[in-house]
């Protein structure tokens, strides 16, 4: 139960704010506002040159379009659109407006009746959520669809629906009236503590700005009387063509493409385009407030900011290298924070400092900490010694190249790729083009201006440049929350603050790269046998150690490789009797090796395309890697050498116990936290193994037990490898055999794990109630059955439909006709571990008002779905998404991992891959009506029933008192 690290969020926190300089390069030339006004891409006043694989277009009604030919995933495109209009372009009286338009969407228009639009979609392969779907923000909503097949009928219908979208809405009082329920069920799901957290941070930095009232959800108090007559006026504003660009990559001519967007669009008039309100104002003046937020759900953070004018900085070269300059800076002052935090008795949990735009109206620097609970002030002094320390004494030679190194490698890795980048990631690069005026360059001239400028890039030049955008933390706005209040409120926050800035410095120790100490792991392994299986023409090699090496070249990705080892044990080592044996696996790469530790192998790894970290999967552990032909000796020296040598390092302990204090801390903050806490319990009758147990144990937890309880299957458990991409496989099978191929013998099969007492599903079918201490309107309802593991493919693909059929079921009856749930779920899990054992569950959120009338109308959706015929239609849209994706499946070489890696141990997922479509076609609705008949009986359920912890029993008159 490893939870994300706090600074992987924080960093990305601190980089959504912005920075100040106190002069621009020296080459910098800044086109003026009105060549940028009239322009329309950027690109046209920038000396970034485009990469030409784009093409870019504008019709006469000022819309604008780019098209890209593109056979990454081969057969397959990608359409978005994107209205420059967001939550930002709302009135007072519209707060949500824009989101809510966004949902209407998908509620009707002249030619595509209320309720269609997803079911066309589906009919055609496009699965709702996973390949349709739209997202509204502060400046730009954005409608997506991902094409399974480059027809010509296809693209024709995706655009035609675009168009609706824009020009054809009909946004009917009856439509706002069912959506408005969805809109409101989304709007309850969200206001957990992240979002009362981020309302009141925003409101704190910000106060008095745009920004602040205009969270794209919205407020009850519009939405809830929003009109149809005030929606269509905001859509009818906002929606025109100026605002409007449509991208569509893909393995499409752009020809044909061109041709199709001007036959859709060119006739769509609008209204002239109204400017984007200001996100602000934004004071940069202000200062030296203190604010305190508390939450029993957040761990204890602390934050000092300050705003400053927002830099109009023109995307160019020059703007680049000075751009490239400054991030080295931050990268610096991240990893000594970082390094602090990996240290065995760390002053915080995690830091970070950055600095990045507010919009366009202002920069924020922030410096940002996160603190084990009532020890906030030790934690502040050291962050804040380190970013003062960075500033007064700037950087090292030795630091400076760790960054260079991976930038260059970053560089190089783009460019050897460039000609097989995936649809989404040329999108991506369009997306920064619309959004943030960022040249979509190539990646061979970013690598080759990189080189140019490299010998540029000195410990003086990184520090000028930080300098020059980062705005000091002088007298800065400060910030506390966390659970507790901390003694001496805000006073004693600005004291610990201004202590630290009198506090004095001494430079830092300059840490030393050391060399990878594992290279030699004796003589190279013999190859015992090499086969080709002749379905897929995988390589199976077996070594006379026993090591089972898999291997597929492909053409998919240039100059990438993808790798998975498997090593017997995973969770099967978990007992009755000792039920947290792995509980550490996943933290055992914090422990280091026996030569360096984390903090060491970072930067000795630095600038290489190398994964580390190992993670309990049922029966075996897992490590998964994607590095580079030139890389891979390293990497599978590096994933040896956590084989043979781990660390074990305390500090790897300390991370791990500050991270389940967390957990159990956080524990019941939300519907679905409460409900993952207790549902193994519930479901294995309080099995030690499939059920959280008290903190106390997991506290108590060391990695001498970890060594004792997992060693001997590092050092003697069957190993399987996969290795699919651009590889030559003799070389792999050589490198293999100098690494993993040269360990000591080992066995040379997984083992049945027979020992183990089966994974049993609880008779007790009594419903439960679960209590949560987050919003007080907010149920949760869990629903679940036992089915059986996946040891017949026949049956598995069977309950794969059911699936889907059931969660087709669920959107129509609680989302569409009683808007009473925003995002209902089904999700079919047979186990192929645990013989006999899989499990089939329906999950809702809910307002606490309407878990009666939810129950029953999922209870009644299943007993439809198992009693009546399932309809041709309801069956078409679940089977046809299934079978295009089984037809792209080995389009990726995440694809071909997935039946590379155990191709020796698990051949027969195999053949069952190549017989999947062949099986799904075979099925009928009546397949699928038996397969819910036999599983799905709503007597049968295991009802769990979340409801806040001071609900009333009327509120959930339907449920019986909790078991046990």
């Amino acid at each position: 139960m490893r939870a994300s690290a706090g600074v992987v969020f924080l960093f990305a926190l601190s980089l959504s704010a912005c920075a100040t300089r106190t002069e621009p390069p020296a080459s910098a030339s800044i086109p003026s506002a009105e060549v940028r006004k009239t322009a329309d891409w950027a690109f046209e006043y920038s000396d970034v040159p485009v990469d030409p694989g784009f093409r870019f277009g504008k019709l006469a009604n000022g819309m604008r379009y780019v098209m890209r030919k593109n056979a990454r995933p081969e057969g397959t495109a990608i359409v978005r659109m994107e209205i420059e209009a967001g939550s930002l372009d709302e009135a007072e009286s519209e707060r949500g407006f824009a989101h809510f338009v966004e949902h209407m969407a998908f509620n009707g228009s002249t030619n595509v009746p209320e309720g269609e639009m997803v079911r066309l979609l589906e009919r055609d392969g496009l699965a709702f959520g996973a390949d349709t779907n739209a997202s509204t923000g502060f400046e730009g909503t954005t409608y997506k669809l991902d094409l399974p097949r480059n027809d010509a009928k296809l693209l024709d219908t995706a655009l035609m629906l675009m168009r609706e979208t824009v020009s054809e809405l009909t946004i009917s009082p009856e439509a706002v009236n069912r959506e408005r329920g969805v809109v409101m069920a989304e709007m309850r799901d969200r206001q957990g503590h992240a979002y009362r957290e981020s309302l009141d941070s925003t409101a704190f930095l910000y106060p008095g700005s745009l920004y602040a009232q205009r969270f794209p959800i919205g407020v009850s108090e519009t939405v809830g009387t929003a009109t149809a007559d005030g929606l269509r006026a905001f859509w009818k504003r906002e929606y025109v063509p100026r605002h409007t660009v449509l991208a569509v990559i893909g393995d499409f001519d752009p020809a044909q493409v061109e041709a199709a967007i001007v036959k859709r669009f060119a006739d769509w008039r609008g209204p002239p385009a109204e400017a984007q309100p200001d996100a602000g104002p934004v004071d940069a003046k202000d200062g030296g407030r203190t604010d305190i937020h508390l939450d029993p759900a957040l761990p204890e953070r602390v934050m000092a900011s300050r705003n400053g004018a927002w830099l109009d900085e023109p995307d160019s070269i020059a703007q680049r290298q000075e751009e490239l300059l400054r991030s080295i800076g931050y990268a610096i002052v991240n990893r000594r924070l970082e390094r602090l935090s990996r240290s065995s008795r760390p002053p915080f949990r995690g830091a970070g400092f950055g600095t990045a735009d507010v919009f366009l109206t202002a920069r924020s620097t922030r410096l940002i900490v996160d603190t084990v609970d009532g020890k906030w002030r030790a934690s502040l002094t050291a962050a804040a010694l380190e970013y003062r320390r960075a500033l007064r004494f700037g950087f090292t030679k030795g630091e400076i190249a760790e960054q260079v190194a991976t930038l260059r490698t970053a560089a190089r890795n783009g460019a050897a790729a460039a000609d097989t980048r995936v649809n989404a990631a040329l999108a991506g690069a369009v997306w920064a083009l619309i959004r943030e005026d960022t040249v979509p360059a190539h990646p061979a001239g970013v690598l080759e201006r990189f080189e140019a400028f490299a010998p540029r890039i000195t410990p003086k030049a990184v520090l000028a440049a930080l300098k020059r955008e980062a705005v000091v933390l002088d007298n800065p706005l400060l910030r506390f929350r966390g659970r507790v209040a901390p003694e001496g409120g805000e006073l004693a926050i600005r004291a610990a603050w201004d202590e630290a800035m009198k506090e004095k410095l001494r430079r830092g120790d300059d840490a030393a790269a050391a060399l990878f100490g594992y290279t030699d792991f004796g003589p190279p392994g013999t190859v015992a046998s090499d086969t080709r299986e002749p379905l897929l023409g995988i390589r199976t090699v077996r070594f006379a150690n026993g090591v089972m090496l898999n291997l597929k070249r492909t053409g998919i990705e240039a100059d990438r490789v993808s790798l998975s080892m498997s090593v017997d044990g995973g969770a099967m080592l978990n007992t009755r009797d000792n039920p947290l044996a792995t509980e550490l696996v996943p933290y055992l790469d914090n422990g280091g090796l026996g030569k360096h530790s984390l903090d060491q192998l970072q930067s000795i790894l630095a600038g290489r395309n190398i994964d580390v970290g190992l993670s309990a999967a049922d029966d075996v552990f897992v490590s998964l890697a994607r590095t580079t032909p030139a890389d891979l000796e390293l990497q599978l020296q590096v994933l040896t050498a956590f084989l043979t040598d781990p660390g074990y390092r305390p500090e790897g302990e300390v991370q791990y116990l500050n991270s389940i204090n967390n957990y159990f801390k956080t524990l019941g903050s939300s519907p679905l936290s409460a409900m993952r806490g207790k549902i193994g319990a519930i479901l294995s009758d309080h099995d030690p193994r499939f059920s959280l147990g008290e903190v106390g144990d997991y506290r108590k937890l060391r990695f001498a037990k970890l060594k004792a309880d997992i060693a001997d299957r590092l050092a003697n458990g069957a190993i399987e490898i996969g290795v699919v991409g651009d590889i030559d496989e003799d070389q792999v099978i050589a490198l293999v055999g100098k690494t993993l191929g040269a360990l000591p013998r080992r066995e040379s099969v997984f083992r049945e794990h027979s020992d183990q007492p089966p994974r049993s599903f609880t008779a007790d079918r009594g419903a439960r109630v679960v209590r949560h201490t987050g919003p007080k309107d907010q149920a949760l309802l869990r629903f679940t059955w036992p089915t059986r593991d996946d040891g017949d493919p026949m049956e598995t693909i069977t309950l794969e439909l059911l699936e889907r059929v059931v969660r087709i079921e669920l959107t129509d009856s609680l989302r569409e006709a009683l808007g009473k749930a925003y995002s209902p779920s089904a999700a079919s899990v047979p186990s192929r571990a645990w013989k006999g054992y899989g499990t089939f569950g329906i999950a809702a959120s809910v307002d606490v008002a309407d878990v009666e009338e939810t129950r029953a109308a999922v209870l009644d959706t299943v007993r439809r779905t198992g009693n009546e015929p399932i309809a041709d239609d309801v069956f078409l849209r679940a089977r046809q998404p299934l079978l295009e994706n089984y037809h792209n499946a080995l389009k990726s070489n995440a694809g071909w991992l997935g039946l590379v890696d155990r191709a020796q141990s698990e051949p027969d997922r195999i053949e069952r891959f190549q017989k999947a479509s062949e099986r799904a076609l075979a099925l009928t609705p009546a397949h699928v009506q038996a397969m819910a008949k036999r599983y799905l009986d709503p007597a049968r359920a295991v009802e769990i029933t979340v409801l806040p912890e001071d609900a009333s029993p009327a509120d959930a008159a339907a449920v019986a008192a909790p078991a046990g």
